[in-house]
């Protein structure tokens, strides 16, 4: 496997008085799927929204391909977002990756090719057609091919989820994050999304994934980190997390994951 895309030290988060995240490290090698585990108000996706900086972190360094925050040297305005330079580099980083929400966060008033391709016009100034050629290719990779005119309020909410990965795919991120993809979702609507992540791993691509899906994670993921408190508990590869996990922490959650009832 090829050196990290990602590499993240001392990645430290408070909101008001409440720290959520303690000097968390971890890398995440090109090519590779990372599942993050851990129960709600663990920090996951306080991690996941700092690499992609929609939560500016107090402290640590975030380094996604060519692009590089040390989050103690930010110049922060009075509103505590990034300033001058600092704003210029916290941009930087954000390109480097795509996001997949929990509830999609689709324009409602736009089509699924519109939303598909409001990044790379808006953002990234790329021509309209040429969006509009690329966006329905992403439409039809993740099953939508007929499905490019209608609006969110038309789609299942499985659909609507893969019209959001079609979306973060159309900004050609290095890393694609995925913030529990399908826990909004109906059971029965569940398999399309995972399948559609599935393929994105088979073809190589560099993600990390927020998810209580532990057969996915045990079948897709390169590394799993357990989170609680805060602090990275666990990690190692599926096999050593989730199937012999060392922590007391780690397999009490994993019992109560895979047998609610007990």
């Amino acid at each position: 496997m090829a050196g990290p895309l990602v590499e993240v030290t001392g990645l430290r988060k408070a909101f008001g008085g409440t720290t959520v995240l303690r000097d968390i490290d971890f890398t995440v090698p090109k090519g590779s799927v990372t599942v993050l585990l851990g129960p709600s108000g663990s920090g996951k996706t306080t991690v996941l929204r700092s690499l992609n900086v929609l939560d500016l972190p107090d402290a640590g360094v975030v380094r996604i391909g060519d692009a590089s925050v040390d989050f103690s040297a930010v110049t922060r305005g009075r509103d505590g977002r990034a300033r001058g330079e600092s704003a210029k580099s916290v941009a930087a980083l954000r390109r480097q990756s795509g996001m997949v929400f929990q509830q999609h966060n689709l324009f409602p008033h736009k089509s699924a090719l519109e939303n598909v391709i409001e990044g790379p016009v808006v953002v990234q100034g790329e021509p309209v057609r040429e969006a509009e050629e690329r966006g329905r290719e992403l439409l039809a990779k993740v099953g939508l091919a007929d499905q490019a005119d209608k609006y969110p309020y038309q789609l299942s909410g499985g659909q609507q989820q893969r019209v959001g990965i079609a979306r973060a795919l159309a900004l050609r991120p290095e890393l694609l994050l995925f913030d529990e993809p399908t826990s909004a979702l109906d059971p029965e609507l569940v398999g399309g999304v995972l399948s559609v992540m599935r393929e994105l791993a088979d073809e190589g691509r560099t993600m990390f994934v927020v998810t209580h899906e532990i057969r996915f994670a045990r079948d897709v993921a390169d590394q799993v980190l357990f989170m609680d408190g805060g602090v990275v508990v666990e990690r190692g590869t599926p096999a050593e997390v989730i199937d012999a996990p060392r922590m007391e922490r780690t397999q009490t959650f994993l019992k109560r994951i895979l047998d609610p009832l007990s």
